[in-house]
């Protein structure tokens, strides 16, 4: 994931900063709880496709 891309996305609800997880190739929102998934290098930034956090999971990248 390119680092100036990871710079200028913010969370498309909140406008919130995201977390880059790339072991799951994912985005995540934590105020919002929601993980945008990353396909072929392309972040999909739609609320539709991200799946909502389990409360189990910690928020870390």
């Amino acid at each position: 994931m390119d680092a100036k891309l990871l710079e200028i996305l913010v969370c498309p609800l909140c406008k919130g900063p995201l977390d880059y997880r790339k072991a799951d190739q994912e985005l995540v929102c934590r105020p919002c709880r929601l993980a945008y998934p990353i396909r072929d290098g392309i972040p999909v930034m739609l609320e539709d496709e991200a799946r909502t956090l389990e409360l189990s999971e910690d928020g870390g990248p």
